[in-house]
């Protein structure tokens, strides 16, 4: 079957369709998956960059959705035909991360879904929620669960909150969606005005363009009569931690998820504690976290916004358009 592998030391030109045996047939516990679909995430384009090491002729990609195609002894959860979708960590069952449970990464430091079948321990998936495209499926696994983890399994959304939401890539659009499901009011940022009003069409009640407010953290604050935002799904990093304190209530809770600008730098921390701010670091999310947020996802009609979707024979190309940050939503990949 074919694959999309990577030549070490990584780059975009060292992509390569190989040709690889095919799937096994499931053992105890197992079951194949024909891939129909996966989406791109910030740290598929650091794998296949370089930027991120990994072993010679990798197979690529951490999300992968698909159909069961046959089922292994003691498997009851799923069946042939079944529609599932994997895991980002998919040692990482329940309860808190381990170093053990977050040591599997498809894509990274184990081989991932840039394929036609796979065979896999049945725990590595979960059931894809009804109404959903492989595609739609598959962006879930990383931008969806991340989301979801750092706004309700860490963040305690309830009604009435309000949530800052940074740009409008994968993460940000589905906490913005699972927001609104939550009854929380959204701030919304972006450089890009036209990229705003997409993100008013989703529910965001207030738009703000951080190229003409500088200050945005301030700005945010004044919307919520100077109280202050009650969560911020953090995607920049270090580069934006200092508005995002600036805009938080007293006691109110930071998701910190992204680096897109910057690994390190200053931040107040004089802010942070006379502020009672909570920080929370945010590595994807369990299996049990997982199967909460597609109950969540069909229950409330969910439906991913999906970018731009190419064949698996153009990552390179999907790979340039995530590199150029223009998409809104999720690129995909078919399979």
């Amino acid at each position: 079957m074919k694959a999309m592998t990577l030549k070490a030391p990584g780059g975009l030109d060292k992509l390569v369709m190989a040709t690889i045996p095919d799937a096994s047939a499931p053992k105890a516990g197992e079951i194949t998956v024909r891939l129909h679909a996966s989406s791109l995430n910030y740290h598929d384009y650091a794998v296949a960059s370089g930027w991120k090491k990994c072993a010679d002729n990798r197979i690529l990609l951490s999300d992968g959705a698909g159909e069961v195609a046959a089922v292994g002894e003691g498997v009851d959860e799923f069946a042939v035909g079944d529609n599932v979708l994997s895991m980002f960590f998919p040692e990482w069952l329940n309860g808190d991360a381990t170093p053990h449970s977050l040591s599997k990464m498809p894509g990274d430091t184990i081989d991932g879904y840039a394929r036609e079948f796979v065979t896999l321990p049945a725990v590595y998936f979960t059931k894809t929620p009804p109404g959903l495209s492989h595609a739609e499926a598959a962006t879930l696994c990383c931008a969806g669960l991340t989301a979801w983890r750092g706004l309700v399994v860490a963040g305690q959304v309830k009604p009435g909150d309000f949530v800052l939401v940074q740009g409008s890539g994968g993460v940000s659009v589905f906490a913005l969606q699972f927001a609104k499901a939550a009854g929380a009011t959204v701030v919304a940022t972006s450089s890009s005005d036209e990229k705003l009003e997409r993100l008013m069409g989703l529910g965001a009640d207030y738009l703000i363009n951080y190229k003409q407010e500088p200050e945005w953290g301030q700005k945010a604050k004044e919307l919520t009569d100077g109280r202050g935002v009650d969560h911020v799904i953090e995607i920049g990093g270090a580069g934006t931690l200092p508005q995002s304190i600036t805009a938080l209530r007293m006691g109110g809770h930071i998701a910190m998820i992204g680096v897109l600008a910057g690994l390190s730098g200053d931040v107040p921390t004089g802010k942070l504690f006379s502020n009672l701010t909570r920080v929370t670091g945010i590595m994807v999310g369990s299996r049990k976290d997982q199967l909460d947020m597609n109950r969540a996802v069909a229950a409330n009609g969910i439906k991913p916004v999906i970018d731009s979707t190419f064949p698996l024979e153009s990552m390179a190309d999907a790979l340039r358009r995530q590199e150029a940050q223009k998409h809104f939503g999720k690129i995909c990949l078919e399979i």
